[in-house]
């Protein structure tokens, strides 16, 4: 049985959680421009995740930091749309249900700061997320929403926080 603790990004973890970030992005072949790789704050998450109306969670397995998941204001959009940002897992976390742990506390805290939807991008081949997603309550959507500048995501997804 694993060791699992969820609690919000602490400076000590901004290392950490790029280098998984990165790692995992590069496991599913995605492209360094126009997805998360190239994110001016991959670098400097707890700064970026302390402003309002935002929050980052990560998780630790067996005391490592094994990923982690937030929420921030949809960038370029109205008010009461949220993003579901950068949720990634080292592979030794995958499978354990932790996936559907973090994006449930995710959600929680966004509808708790007053978000009524909730929006996301991922990548073509990340199968095991998107059927993590539709199980949530997530829909696919024919275009993105807002100016996330992840133009290289071409899976779009909302769900209703009501």
């Amino acid at each position: 049985m694993h060791s699992i603790n969820i609690r919000k990004i602490r400076k000590e973890d901004d290392a950490a959680i790029a280098a998984i970030i990165r790692t995992v992005l590069k496991e599913h072949r995605a492209p360094e421009t126009g997805t998360a790789f190239a994110d001016k704050e991959l670098d400097a998450m707890t700064e970026t995740y302390s402003k309002p109306d935002t929050v980052y969670f990560v998780v630790e397995l067996d005391g490592k930091v094994a990923g982690g998941a937030g929420i921030a204001p949809l960038a370029g959009h109205g008010e009461n749309v949220c993003e579901l940002q950068k949720m990634y897992f080292i592979p030794e976390a995958r499978g354990l249900g932790i996936g559907h742990i973090m994006l449930e506390k995710c959600l929680l805290e966004a509808r708790n700061m007053g978000f009524r939807k909730c929006y996301l991008e991922t990548l073509d081949d990340m199968l095991s997320a998107q059927s993590l997603y539709r199980k949530s309550g997530f829909t696919y959507l024919e275009a993105p929403l807002g100016n996330t500048g992840h133009n290289a995501c071409p899976v779009w997804m909302i769900r209703d926080l009501a």
